[in-house]
C-alpha cells in the first residue's frame, strides 16, 4: 500500500508543476496578454482591406471570405526620421523580395523622349496636276502609261479629236501667212514701226484669236508651234504631261468619248512629298509648326519638317492629323507607302519619377517613400506633365529621397489596412466625398446613382444596396456618435 500512495503523490506533484507552467506561459504570451497592449485578432477582406471585423465571415461588398489581418498598431519611424504618419507600414525583406519591391532615388533632371508613330506618304497638293478635257471629244490613241508609270515633262500621253479642231487650225494658218485675215502685211508693218524707232511687238489680232481658239480645245503651245512651222493642220490634239512624275490615275480608254471638264490624268511630282501621321491628343504640346522629325523607311532616313498648317483633330480617334514635308531624292518614297515617323521631344529640368511609382486612386495620388529598415511611408503628391514612362512631381517629394518604383501595390494594401475605418461620414451639401459606414469604402456623393439614406437629419452614402440595407436595419450600430453612446451604456452590439 505504500507504493501506490507514493505514486499518487508523484502524479499530483507533476500535474501541479505542469499547470503552473501553463498558466505562466499564458500570462507572458504577448498575443493574448492584456499588458502587451496589442489589439485583438481581427479579420479583413482581401479585395477591400478597408473593411475589418472582430469575427470571421464574408465581406458585405464583394462576398469574399474574410482573412486574418495583422494587428493595426502604427509603425514607429527609424531614428533618422520623425514620427510615422498614418498608414506607415513595415514590410520584411522576404516579403519585399516575393513582391518584387524595388526602390530608386528621386532626382531632378531633364527628360526627353522619341514619339514614334506610323506615317503614310502622300503627294504634295501643290505638286499634283490634273489634266482635264477642255472640250468634248473622243480618244484617238493612248500611250503605255497606266497608273504607277513614271512619265517625263512634255511626254505625249495620248491624243483625241474635238469638233472645230480643223477650223481653228485653218484660222491659225491664215493668220501666220503673208497677211492676216484683215489683209494687213505684218512684215511691211514691222519695217515701218522699226524705221519710226518703235520697239514694241506687233500683235496680230487674227493670230491671237486663232491661238486662243486652239488652247480652248486643249492644244498646248508645243503643238501650236509645230502647226505654225509645218503650215499643215493636225487632225488630233495631243495630251502632254505637264511635269515629270508618277501617273496617279488614268480615267480614259482608247476610243472613249468624254465630256468637257472630265479628268483624264492625274500626275504627281514626288520630288518633294508629304508624310501624314496621327499623333495622340495628349502630345499636342509637342506638335508645333517647324518641328523636325526623322522619317525612316527600310534603313533609309529622311529629314522632315512639320508643316506650318495647324493639325486637325479627328473626333473619332482623338488624334491630331499632322503633315510633315520632306525632299524625296531618287523618288524612293512612293504615294501610300507606310513609313516610321520619329519626333524628338524634351522637357526642362524637373523632379520626375517612373509613372508606375504613382498610385492614382482618382481622388488622390500616392507615392511610398522608403524610410529605411523596411519602413514605407505614404506621401500624397501632385503630378504635372507625363513624358513616356516618366511623370513630373510638382509637390510632395524632394531630390534625394528614395521611393518605391515596383511592387508598391503590396505596400499600398498593407497601408490601407492600417488606416482607421470608423471615421465620421455625415455629409453636408456640397461635400466632395464620403465613406460607406458599413464597409468603409470611399463614395462620391455627386456620382449618378449613389445610394443614400437619412438618419437623424444627416445624410449617409453607400457603395452597394446590401450596405444600405444593413445600415437602415440598425443605424445606431454604424453611426459613430450612436455607437459611442451605446458603449457608455454597455449596449453596443458587435455583431
Amino acid at each position: 500500500m505504500k507504493t501506490p500512495a507514493r505514486f499518487t503523490v508523484k502524479i499530483a506533484l507533476a500535474a501541479g508543476i505542469f499547470l503552473a507552467g501553463f498558466l505562466a506561459n499564458r500570462q507572458s504570451d504577448p498575443a493574448i496578454s492584456a499588458a502587451s497592449g496589442v489589439q485583438e485578432l481581427r479579420y479583413s477582406c482581401p479585395m477591400h482591406p478597408q473593411y475589418t471585423s472582430d469575427r470571421s465571415g464574408t465581406c458585405p461588398v464583394c462576398g469574399m471570405s474574410l482573412v486574418t489581418a495583422s494587428p493595426g498598431s502604427q509603425v514607429e519611424a527609424p531614428s533618422t526620421g520623425g514620427p510615422a504618419v498614418q498608414g506607415t507600414v513595415q514590410v520584411g525583406i522576404d516579403r519585399q523580395q516575393l513582391a518584387g519591391v524595388r526602390t530608386d532615388e528621386v532626382r531632378q533632371a531633364t527628360a526627353s523622349q522619341s514619339i514614334r508613330v506610323p506615317g503614310r506618304v502622300a503627294v504634295d497638293d501643290t505638286r499634283l496636276y490634273r489634266i482635264s478635257a477642255a472640250a468634248e471629244g473622243w480618244i484617238r490613241e493612248l500611250g503605255n502609261n497606266p497608273p504607277g508609270t513614271f512619265v517625263k515633262k512634255n511626254q505625249v500621253l495620248g491624243s483625241y479629236y474635238a469638233p472645230n479642231t480643223l477650223a481653228a487650225q485653218q484660222t491659225l494658218l491664215f493668220a501666220t501667212g503673208p497677211s492676216d485675215l484683215f489683209g494687213t502685211d505684218t512684215a511691211e508693218l514691222a519695217r515701218k514701226e522699226s524705221a519710226a524707232g518703235r520697239q514694241r511687238p506687233i500683235v496680230s489680232y487674227g493670230l491671237q484669236t486663232a491661238v486662243d481658239a486652239l488652247r480652248s480645245l486643249g492644244m498646248n503651245d508645243l503643238q501650236i508651234q509645230e502647226v505654225r512651222e509645218r503650215q499643215q493642220p493636225d487632225y488630233q490634239i495631243r495630251i502632254y504631261s505637264p511635269v515629270s512624275g508618277f501617273v496617279i490615275s488614268r480615267n480614259i480608254s482608247p476610243k472613249e468619248r468624254f465630256d468637257k471638264g472630265a479628268e483624264m490624268y492625274r500626275i504627281g511630282d514626288i520630288a518633294r512629298v508629304w508624310v501624314m501621321a496621327d499623333i495622340f491628343e495628349k502630345d499636342r504640346e509637342f506638335v508645333k509648326p517647324g518641328a523636325t522629325a526623322m522619317i525612316r523607311y527600310q534603313g533609309r532616313e529622311f529629314q522632315a519638317r512639320l508643316s506650318d498648317a495647324l493639325p486637325q483633330l479627328d473626333p473619332q480617334t482623338r488624334t491630331l492629323k499632322t503633315r510633315f514635308e520632306l525632299d524625296n531624292p531618287g523618288n524612293i518614297l512612293l504615294p501610300d507607302m507606310f513609313v516610321d515617323v520619329e519626333l524628338e521631344v524634351g522637357r526642362p529640368a524637373a523632379i520626375t519619377v517612373p509613372s508606375d511609382a504613382v498610385i492614382d486612386s482618382g481622388l488622390r495620388k500616392t507615392v511610398y517613400v522608403d524610410r529605411g529598415n523596411g519602413v514605407f511611408e505614404p506621401r500624397l503628391v501632385e503630378t504635372g506633365w507625363r513624358l513616356g514612362d516618366r511623370v513630373q512631381i510638382m509637390s510632395g517629394l524632394e531630390p534625394g529621397e528614395r521611393i518605391v518604383v515596383s511592387g508598391n501595390f503590396l505596400i499600398d494594401s498593407e497601408s490601407r489596412m492600417r488606416l482607421p475605418v470608423n471615421e465620421p461620414v455625415s455629409v453636408t451639401k456640397g461635400a466632395a466625398g464620403a465613406k460607406d459606414l458599413v464597409c468603409g469604402m470611399s463614395v462620391d456623393p455627386k456620382a449618378p446613382g449613389t445610394l443614400k439614406s437619412e438618419y437623424k437629419g444627416e445624410t449617409y452614402y453607400f457603395c452597394a444596396e446590401n450596405c444600405k440595407t444593413r445600415f437602415e436595419a440598425n443605424p445606431a450600430k454604424y453611426v459613430p456618435s450612436a455607437v459611442a453612446a451605446q458603449d457608455m451604456h454597455g449596449t453596443h452590439d458587435t455583431r
